[in-house]
C-alpha cells in the first residue's frame, strides 16, 4: 500500500446524478476510508435535486454547479455525435469530467469517480464509449469507475494502492440486481428509477430545442427553460406562441415571462392558459395568437371571445372568434 495512504486521507470527486450507482460508487469508496464528495451539475436539461436528495440521505457533501454557457457551446457540435434524440451523452460525459477534473485540480482532490457502470447503456458506456470520455477529458488517468473497475484496466489509483482493488466491484450488463443488492446492504431505501433525469433524451423536448436552436437561431437560457412547459407553436421564423396546459404551466411561464419584450395573452373573462409570444411581432401574430388562446378555454368554436394583450405594461383586448382547439395543430411544435 503506497505511503500516502498512512499519512493523509485520500479524497475523491465524484459526478453524482442522484441515482442509485451514483451513490452506491461513493459509498463503495468511503467504505474504503476515502473521504468522497460530489459535484452535480445543472443546465435547462437536467437538475441537482436527485443529487441532493441522495447527499442529505447519505451526509455525502454536494458541489453543485450551473454549466449551461459551456454545455450550449458543446450542443452545437458534439464530436460524438447525438443519440437518439438530442443527446449528446458520450460528450456530456466528457465535457462534466473535464469540470470537475478543473475542480479537483483546484480543490485538491486525489482522483475523480463516477457510478458508471460498463455496458448498462448501447451507446454511451460501451469500453470504447468510456475511454473517449477519459481520453478527451484532459484528465486522462484520474477517472476511476468504482462499480465496474474489476471489468476494466486498472487505474493509477489502483497501481498506487491508494484505492483498494479488491475492495471494487466487476458489474456490467443492464441488470441492476447486484447494485439493488448492494443497496439494501447499504441501507439505502430511497433512489429515483434510472433514466429519467435527462430531457435531452425526450423526442418531445427535443423537437422544440432542434426548432430553437435552428429555426429561431438562438439558445438565451430563459427560452430553453420555457421549452419545458406548455404548448409551443412557431408562427413564423422569428415568432413562437407558448400556451399553458396547466396551473403549474402557467406558473412557470409566467416566472420565465419578460414583461419588456414578450407580449401576454390571457382571456378576459373566463380560466384559460397564460399565453406568451416571443420574437419579432406582427398584428398578423397577435390575433392568431389571441385565436389559439381562445381555442384552449372553455368559449364555444364559433363564440366571440375578449382576449386581454399586455404589451410593456400597457393592457388592450382583442376579440376573436373561438377556433376548435385543433385548428391551429399544424403550427404545433
Amino acid at each position: 500500500m503506497n505511503q500516502n495512504k498512512t499519512t493523509r486521507q485520500i479524497k475523491a470527486l465524484g459526478l453524482c446524478s442522484g441515482g442509485l450507482d451514483s451513490i452506491l460508487s461513493a459509498l463503495v469508496l468511503k467504505k474504503q476510508g476515502i473521504d468522497v464528495t460530489w459535484i452535480s451539475f445543472e443546465t435547462p436539461f437536467f437538475s441537482s435535486l436527485s443529487a441532493q436528495k441522495a447527499s442529505e440521505q447519505t451526509d455525502i457533501r454536494l458541489i453543485t454547479q450551473d454549466i449551461t454557457k459551456i454545455y450550449m457551446e458543446m450542443m452545437k457540435d458534439p464530436k460524438a455525435g447525438f443519440g437518439k434524440n438530442m443527446n449528446p451523452c458520450v460528450d456530456c460525459h466528457t465535457l462534466m469530467f473535464a469540470t470537475a477534473g478543473t475542480r479537483m485540480k483546484e480543490e485538491g482532490f486525489d482522483f475523480l469517480f463516477s457510478g458508471e457502470v460498463l455496458g448498462q447503456r448501447p451507446k454511451s458506456q460501451t469500453k470504447n464509449a468510456l475511454r473517449y470520455v477519459e481520453k478527451n477529458s484532459g484528465f486522462d488517468g484520474d477517472l476511476l469507475r468504482p462499480l465496474s473497475a474489476k471489468c476494466l484496466p486498472e487505474t493509477r489509483m489502483e497501481q498506487q494502492g491508494i484505492v483498494d482493488r479488491e475492495g471494487l466491484m466487476d458489474i456490467s450488463g443492464r441488470s441492476r440486481k447486484v447494485q439493488m443488492q448492494m443497496a439494501k446492504d447499504f441501507g439505502i431505501k430511497e433512489y429515483p428509477a434510472p433514466a429519467g433525469g435527462c430531457l435531452l433524451t425526450d423526442k418531445i423536448f427535443s423537437n422544440r430545442l432542434r426548432d430553437l436552436l435552428w429555426v429561431q437561431k438562438t439558445d438565451e437560457t430563459r427560452l430553453l427553460h420555457l421549452l419545458k412547459y406548455g404548448r409551443h407553436f412557431r408562427l413564423d421564423n422569428d415568432c413562437k406562441l407558448i400556451v399553458g396546459r396547466s396551473k403549474n404551466d402557467n406558473q412557470q411561464i409566467m416566472h420565465w415571462y419578460d414583461k419588456n419584450r414578450d407580449i401576454r395573452l390571457r382571456h378576459a373573462q373566463m380560466a384559460g392558459p397564460d399565453t406568451i409570444l416571443i420574437g419579432k411581432v406582427s398584428d398578423a401574430h397577435i390575433r392568431t395568437a389571441a385565436e389559439i388562446t381562445a381555442g384552449y378555454t372553455k368559449s364555444k368554436p364559433g363564440e366571440t371571445a375578449s382576449i386581454k394583450m399586455v404589451e410593456k405594461g400597457k393592457e388592450t383586448s382583442i376579440n376573436v372568434p373561438t377556433p376548435p382547439s385543433s385548428a391551429f395543430e399544424n403550427l404545433m411544435i
